[in-house]
């Protein structure tokens, strides 16, 4: 492996940080979007019946607001329960925009990366490109400054490619899921603010 690094030359090590980079950020949003982690599995019926039982407390509220992104939407419903409907509504949505922000931390990183990194790629094929002409003189060219030249445009290429491909990957799927999952709360949300309200039955 070594020996690659050192035949792409030093333009290979600002794709290196990048992967880095990337594979650090594809592993926390894949920790952090779990199914579980930010919609508890019947998160919504806990919360109406432990609110028919006790009404809003300052623990219930505290709970949802810590456990959950779901959890944060559903204590800035319950904060304005006793608003008419379109208050609770609008305190929702407010709290929705929040959470999507950080449900969607890291990911314009991630995704600029997998735009940059075959521009860097290209990036080493030029240094490479300019040894290989640096290797030419009057009395003939060189044959080893030629040859790490070459090496040095081609791993580049491929390896910004390999560093671009998985990170677009990660990218387009972490954007679906995170539309998918806030479009679930959403529903879930205006779904309680209506039992709450009495326009709809759980």
């Amino acid at each position: 492996m070594f020996a690659i690094i050192e035949a792409a030359g030093w333009p290979i090590w600002i794709l290196i940080v990048a992967s880095i980079i990337a594979l650090a950020i594809i592993g926390e949003r894949t920790w952090s979007l779990r199914q579980n982690v930010v919609m508890p599995k019947d998160l919504l019926v806990r919360v109406v019946q432990e609110y028919r039982q006790n009404g809003v407390t300052s623990q219930m509220l505290m709970r949802l607001a810590t456990g959950s992104p779901l959890g944060q939407i559903f204590a800035a419903g319950l904060k304005n329960v006793k608003n008419p409907p379109t208050v609770m509504k609008e305190a929702i949505e407010e709290s929705g925009h929040a959470v999507a922000v950080e449900l969607e931390r890291f990911l314009t990183s991630l995704g600029t990366i997998a735009a940059i990194a075959p521009l860097l790629g290209l990036f080493g094929t030029v240094i490479g490109m300019i040894e290989i002409f640096g290797a030419q003189a009057p009395q003939g060219s060189n044959p080893l400054q030629m040859a790490h030249g070459i090496s040095i445009a081609l791993y580049n290429t491929a390896f910004g490619l390999v560093v671009a491909v998985p990170s677009m990957i990660f990218y387009r799927y972490f954007r679906a899921k995170v539309d998918e999952l806030l479009v679930d709360m959403q529903m879930q949300a205006i779904k309680l603010a209506e039992i709450i309200h009495g326009d709809r039955q759980t």
